[in-house]
């Protein structure tokens, strides 16, 4: 099952990543490509059709009755993405694609904490600034909590989990300090 699953993760984060991408257009593209690679994969479960694509028909071939089978129920980038999978004989692993693309589904839109402290009380265009910029960042929705903390001088330190981002005038002088030591 790994091994189906380390094919299947290239193809599910890189039509995961279009989706997000297209979705600054479109506020419908994730869940377009959620339902496209629903039903491409359980077109390839069908017994007739895993045998036919398991067949030693030309890629070509093969992605164009997968696609006709599919009919409306993928756009021309889910075309895309049956054609190239074909090409490297990977349709088997639909199913798979389809579920690595659930869970980058589930870990975007969960939302991720993260703190501000800045030495200023920020407006509300800085907070839009800071929370776009995490959130292409984190690839994940974020929620802002803002504090103020006179000490800083200037700036701001953003925290998550992850990391922590010091633009603070204290943190700078801290970096310039120990460089000249």
């Amino acid at each position: 099952m790994s091994e189906l699953t380390t094919i299947a993760r290239p193809y599910a984060k890189a039509a995961f990543d279009f989706a997000v991408e297209q979705s600054a257009q479109d506020k419908s593209a994730v869940q377009k490509w959620t339902e496209m690679l629903s039903f491409a994969a359980q077109v390839s479960e069908n017994e007739q059709v895993n045998a036919f694509l398991s067949s030693s028909f030309s890629a070509q071939k093969v992605a164009d009755t997968v696609i006709s089978i599919c009919g409306e129920q993928l756009d021309q980038y889910g075309q895309n993405l049956i054609r190239l999978m074909a090409e490297n004989k990977r349709l088997t692993v639909l199913p798979a694609v389809f579920n690595e693309f659930q869970h980058y589904l589930e870990e975007y839109n969960a939302t991720a904490e993260v703190q501000v402290i800045s030495a200023q009380p920020l407006n509300a265009t800085q907070e839009q600034k800071i929370a776009a910029a995490m959130e292409k960042r984190l690839a994940r929705k974020v929620k802002l909590n803002c504090t103020v903390d006179n000490s800083l001088i200037a700036g701001v330190i953003i925290r998550t989990d992850d990391f922590v981002i010091d633009g603070s005038s204290r943190g700078q002088l801290a970096r310039l300090a120990t460089e000249l030591q």
